[in-house]
């Protein structure tokens, strides 16, 4: 089987978790910045942290919330007609979380996120060519379990059950180039994940988590066209999402006021090369647009956190900073991800509304920082004209409820 091109933008939006990964779960993952592992409370612990669902008490927890995202847009500044401006997108975002009673030292919980996805459109002719739209939808069903050595130190892990799927189209008509292309995929893949905590006192909590590296093995059919003239193909391509490593400490005063640093590394550099198949030949003047590998060389990412916790008499005011790198290279940047570093900032509250009951708001802002590109360095046939990318980022509400029962 020969490759593809025209699943690019579905390969490179699954392996955007730097730039649009939604590590922020939950109500209060949302108001910490994801500083949230370490001194973990309810129902969401079972997705953060599993081990420590061994030190919470013993009844039931169930939560969830919904997310409204905002993505403003991305520009893309050059000489006309290369400049360009995507569209606004709003996505919804849910989740759940439950955990059961324990079982002498034993616990289990489910998780079911949405830990990834966008909707990026272009409308301008020359960003059109790439990307005139690119949706992407991930679902995440993560059961785990914990088991309590003694009461300084317990573990955990789980399964990861993936489903995404994505949809594409490109035309280059209004940038001279009568290549024409549309896609639809989808996958269901298995991981895992597994975690550690150790409380060396009452008031301290060390913690690790891991999540595996998921091959994405992307199935669907691509009709391309040049000219007017189309034909379809099936069409996959196996990429790496890849593995996830956190480190956290927490500190808690009086009971009252918890501060969570944590550190994340991202392991992209397996992400390397796109390379895709189809089913049959595609044709021949085609070839040149569309059968090519595309490198990748994507970098390892820092992600540094900080949150803070205050609990009072009902009310629990939560706030955190991250500091948050891209792996994509300018080399490889593209029109379907132009990233960026970003700096977030998240603040959020919880209301007790009674004993089992509660209720709260976050909100999350994602800077991105502007991004210039140097003149012959990118691989894209307009971003090696240099120029640049401002905006984008988003804007993240969530409303959540919890109940203990």
């Amino acid at each position: 089987m020969k490759k593809i091109i025209a699943l690019s933008v579905i390969t490179s939006g699954l392996l955007t978790a730097a730039g649009y990964k939604i590590p922020e779960q939950s109500l209060n993952s949302m108001a910490l910045g994801a500083a949230y592992v370490a001194h973990t409370s309810g129902a969401d612990t079972n997705y953060y942290n599993p081990a420590a669902m061994s030190f919470m008490a013993d009844k039931q927890y169930a939560e969830g919330s919904l997310t409204l995202a905002h993505l403003p847009s991305n520009v893309y500044t050059l000489i006309e007609p290369y400049s360009g401006k995507s569209e606004e997108e709003n996505i919804l975002i849910p989740d759940m979380h439950y955990v059961a009673n324990a079982m002498g030292d034993f616990r289990w919980g489910v998780s079911l996120t949405a830990p990834g996805g966008l909707t990026k459109r272009w409308e301008t002719p020359y960003q059109k060519l790439y990307a005139e739209e690119f949706t992407l939808k991930i679902i995440e069903l993560n059961p785990s379990v914990s088991y309590r050595i003694n009461d300084e130190f317990s573990i955990g892990g789980g399964l990861r059950f993936i489903y995404s799927e994505g949809k594409v189209y490109s035309d280059g008509a209004g940038a001279g180039a009568p290549i024409k292309r549309e896609m639809e995929g989808d996958t269901f893949e298995f991981g895992y994940n597994l975690a550690l905590l150790y409380k060396p006192t009452s008031d301290i909590n060390l913690a690790v988590t891991y999540r595996s590296n998921i091959d994405l093995k992307e199935e669907g059919q691509a009709n391309l066209y040049f000219g007017g003239v189309g034909k379809q193909y099936d069409a996959d391509v196996t990429v790496p999402l890849p593995a996830a490593l956190n480190l956290s400490v927490s500190k808690t005063w009086n009971d009252t006021f918890t501060l969570e640093l944590n550190y994340e590394r991202t392991y992209w550099s397996s992400y390397e090369t796109l390379d895709f198949n189809y089913g049959s030949p595609i044709t021949p003047v085609l070839v040149p647009y569309f059968d090519a590998a595309q490198p990748r060389d994507w970098e390892d990412t820092n992600t540094f956190r900080i949150g803070a916790t205050i609990e009072l008499d009902k009310i629990t005011m939560m706030m955190g900073f991250a500091l948050d790198e891209t792996p994509v290279p300018d080399k490889t940047i593209g029109f379907e991800l132009p990233d960026s570093d970003a700096k977030i900032f998240t603040m959020g509250f919880r209301y007790q509304q009674t004993d089992a009951l509660s209720w709260g708001a976050a909100f999350l802002y994602d800077g991105k920082d502007a991004r210039s590109l140097t003149p012959g360095v990118a691989d894209n046939q307009v971003l090696v004209n240099g120029g640049g990318f401002s905006g984008g980022g988003a804007y993240l509400t969530t409303l959540g409820v919890a109940y203990e029962f």
